[in-house]
C-alpha cells in the first residue's frame, strides 16, 4: 500500500479487518512481527520522534483526562510538538470552542471525538491520520469532519483515514484501499474501481465493497 503526498486516502473495511491495527503499527503503538514501512520517509519504529513530530493522529476510542479542560488538552499537545497554535482557534474549527474551559469528563462521545480531532491538527501536520473519525458524531459533526479533511487537503497535507462508514468516503477521497480479513484486496480511484467491478458510474463505495468481498479476497491493483 502506498499513499501519495497530498492525497486523501480512505482505508476501508469492516470491523475487525485490521484497519486500527495497521494504524497502530505505523504509529509504533504496537510492534510488527515482520515487514517494513515508511512514514514520511521515516522508519516508524526506529525514528519515532521525528515521525510523530510531522504526524497528527486522531485515534479510535480516544480517552481524555477527565479533570482537564479542552484548552489544557490542546496545550499539552502544543507543548509536546513545540507548536504555537491557538487552542481557541483549533476548537473553533471543530465546533467545540464553547466548551473550551469545561473538564473533559463532562463531554459526550461526540465531543470527545471533536477534541481528539482538534488535537490532531496541532502543528499543521504533514500527515493527518484519522482512525474511524465519524464514530459517535451526529450529522453536523460528520459534515464538520469532512470540512476539516477538505481544508487539510487544500493546505497540502496528506490525509489517511480509516472507516467502516462507507457512505462518507465518496465525498472526500481521492483514492481508497479496501482491507478484508487482513488483506488489502484492492486500491485505486473510485472511477477505476467501478470499472474493475463492472459497475455503473453512479455506483457507491458500498457497491464496490460488496462486489469485491462477495467472492474470493485477493490482492488487486488498479492503475489510475
Amino acid at each position: 500500500m502506498t499513499v501519495a503526498q497530498g492525497e486523501v486516502y480512505g482505508f476501508l473495511g469492516p470491523n475487525g479487518a485490521g484497519k486500527s491495527t495497521t494504524i497502530n503499527l505505523l504509529m509504533d503503538y504496537i510492534k510488527p512481527t515482520s515487514g517494513t514501512a515508511r512514514v514520511l520517509g521515516h522508519d516508524p519504529w526506529n525514528d519515532v520522534v521525528a515521525c510523530h513530530q510531522r504526524v497528527g493522529i486522531c485515534p479510535d476510542r480516544f480517552e481524555t483526562y477527565e479533570s482537564l479542560s479542552a484548552r489544557r488538552h490542546l496545550e499539552l499537545v502544543i507543548d509536546t510538538k513545540r507548536a504555537d497554535d491557538d487552542p481557541r482557534a483549533l476548537l473553533e474549527r471543530v465546533g467545540l470552542v464553547d466548551a473550551i474551559e469545561r473538564p473533559a469528563g463532562e463531554f459526550s462521545q461526540g465531543m470527545e471525538q471533536r477534541l481528539a480531532l482538534a488535537m490532531s491538527l496541532v502543528g499543521q501536520p504533514d500527515l493527518l491520520i484519522l482512525d474511524e473519525p465519524f464514530t459517535g458524531l451526529d450529522p453536523h459533526g460528520v459534515a464538520l469532519v469532512r470540512d476539516v479533511v477538505e481544508a487539510e487537503s487544500e493546505r497540502g497535507a496528506t490525509v489517511f483515514f480509516s472507516s467502516h462508514v462507507l457512505g462518507q468516503v465518496d465525498l472526500v477521497c481521492d483514492r481508497v484501499g479496501i482491507l478484508y480479513e487482513g488483506d488489502l484486496i484492492v486500491e485505486g480511484t473510485l472511477p477505476a474501481l467501478r470499472d474493475t467491478c463492472d459497475l455503473s458510474s453512479d455506483a457507491t463505495v458500498e457497491d464496490i465493497f460488496m462486489t469485491l468481498t462477495d467472492g474470493s479476497a485477493h490482492a488487486t491493483e488498479v492503475d489510475a
